[in-house]
């Protein structure tokens, strides 16, 4: 990741002729799956990689996808022969699909295919050599990469929901091929960039159950001056009150069961160094027999759970959303999928779409919470990649993004257009 204020700088579409030229484009199409049938539930993620790949055959390219489907062991480790029928129904025109990753009949596909057709390689954690994360000089050492590497022009990364990983489709060909991003992949980077040299305020509301993951963001952007106001609710929300304060045995425990002991000591350091700005509930609402119930924080400890933040926290959260610049949102601030306890997420969302500032949902439960509310169509910036999301603006190292950031600055993009080849 480049310091804060320093915009990413990466090679894209607009940058590479790919007319009758073969284009490897890894995406993420990595979707939840029906373990009795094999069915996709639900296929977004096809959908947002749909138009980098239209694109491309739309330009006279011979589009070659690589993509993954779960991890070895897993229920949802499975073949991509549905994903490619789906893909086809999105696209609206046929696309292939083949067994075979890097052996004799996906080469003979490759080799075979016309301008403008589709194919659609098989699941690529099905190679032993995909599931090890090692640098990208070591991954372009690989039988998948140097196999699949003679046979395209162009290499395309479209997969920003595995950018923090370093595996040998995501990292490997960026070593031997021209790279360039898919459009995915340059929105999110675009869009998520905002936040490292936000417009003033910037203000980061943080809940959900992840409660490790926003700790490592709240440190992040705090620690580097990145955001001016953090707000906090959820079971993030419960650990800073837990660290403050008795928050009542059955909250307590929750927290112990999930493991987060240690996060409620780091919750209580973060609070001795940036207390002024970090924002914990001043009221909670808590589920008396099934109904809500308002309490205010100074009548912790409670015996019963607590699932949303209260009216008195709604109002000076949306008051702080409405004077921001840049408002950044990851996990929701309550058990919204009770629609009890779904006031608190809900009204910071519509607070959201509200301001004039550039909004962004990290992706995850605050997506489907902000779809529910029915302001997702407001916000300005909407993740496809919960990890990739977290890790990026935790400022942790993301392997994809400096292979994309290397190649821009190895000036491929001349290269490209007079040769297409490798420069």
């Amino acid at each position: 990741m480049p310091p804060e204020g320093l915009a990413l700088e990466f090679p894209t579409l607009d940058d590479v002729d790919v007319a009758d030229k073969t284009v490897l484009v890894r995406v993420d199409m990595n979707s939840p799956i029906d373990p009795r049938t094999g069915e996709i539930l639900d296929d977004a993620r096809i959908r947002e990689c749909a138009p980098t790949i239209e694109e491309l055959a739309r330009k006279g390219a011979k589009v070659v996808v690589l993509a993954h489907q779960g991890r070895p062991g897993d229920e949802d480790f499975t073949t991509l022969e549905r994903h490619a029928k789906k893909l086809e129904e999105v696209l609206g025109f046929p696309v292939k699909y083949i067994e075979d990753i890097l052996g004799p009949a996906a080469r003979e596909s490759i080799r075979g295919l016309k301008s403008g057709e589709v194919l659609v390689l098989e699941n690529v954690r099905f190679c032993a050599e995909e599931n090890l994360n090692r640098p990208p000089e070591e991954q372009a050492r690989t039988h998948l990469v140097r196999k699949l590497a003679e046979l395209v022009d162009i290499y395309v990364n479209d997969a920003f929901g595995a950018a923090h990983r370093s595996q040998p489709s995501l990292v490997g060909f960026g070593e031997l091929l021209p790279t360039v991003a898919g459009r995915l992949m340059e929105r999110e980077l675009k869009g998520l960039s905002r936040a490292l040299s936000p417009e003033r305020p910037c203000i980061y509301v943080l809940g959900g159950m992840k409660v490790d993951d926003s700790l490592k963001i709240i440190e992040n952007v705090l620690g580097r001056g990145m955001a001016d106001e953090v707000l906090t609710g959820g079971l993030v929300g419960q650990t800073f009150m837990a660290a403050e304060r008795d928050i009542g045995e059955p909250n307590l425990k929750l927290l112990l069961e999930r493991g987060f002991e240690g996060e409620i000591h780091r919750a209580r350091k973060l609070l001795l160094s940036h207390g002024d700005r970090i924002r914990v509930p001043l009221d909670v609402v808590v589920d008396d027999g099934g109904r809500p119930k308002e309490i205010a924080v100074e009548e912790l400890p409670t015996n019963l759970p607590i699932c949303d933040i209260g009216d008195g926290t709604i109002r000076r959260y949306s008051e702080t959303i409405i004077r921001a610049g840049t408002v950044v949102a990851n996990g929701p601030l309550g058990v919204f999928e009770k629609p009890a306890f779904a006031r608190g997420t809900f009204e910071v969302l519509k607070a959201m779409a509200n301001s004039k500032a550039f909004t962004i949902l990290g992706g995850g439960h605050v997506v489907a919470a902000a779809r529910a509310a029915g302001v997702i169509e407001r916000i300005k910036h909407v993740s496809t990649g919960g990890g990739a999301c977290i890790a990026f603006l935790s400022g942790e190292p993301m392997p994809v993004v400096e292979v994309l950031t290397k190649a821009k600055h190895k000036r491929f993009t001349t290269a490209y257009k007079s040769t297409g080849g490798i420069p």
